[in-house]
């Protein structure tokens, strides 16, 4: 199996499995570094609700925050993803070989039955 912690997989799933959260991840990204104030006009939705979004983008450890005076910036970190990719190709190999058994031992019980 692949190298991930059962935490970090946790954190990371959590902070993709809410819409507004993927969406504010696919915009940092985008740039080297974003505003939070810029975020929050984007999405028009309260400062405080997308500082309690990147917080938890933050704990997944999936961005940074750079405080420069009073400005908040945040960076899109990618690593985390690796560890969450590896926990999925792991799953799709286990699943793929254990689905491609029994469609073979469906085709050989069809045979037989012939």
């Amino acid at each position: 199996m692949g190298e991930y912690s059962d935490r970090a997989l946790d954190e990371v799933f959590f902070a993709l499995s809410h819409r507004t959260r993927r969406r504010l991840l696919q915009q940092i990204a985008s740039a080297p570094e974003t505003r939070v104030t810029d975020l929050a006009r984007r999405h028009r939705i309260s400062l405080n609700t997308v500082s309690k979004h990147l917080l938890i983008l933050q704990r997944a450890r999936l961005v940074r925050r750079r405080v420069a005076g009073r400005e908040h910036f945040i960076r899109f970190e990618p690593a985390p993803l690796g560890g969450a990719e590896a926990w999925l190709r792991d799953q799709r190999e286990f699943w793929n070989e254990r689905l491609d058994a029994l469609a073979a031992l469906f085709a050989s019980n069809a045979r037989e039955s012939q």
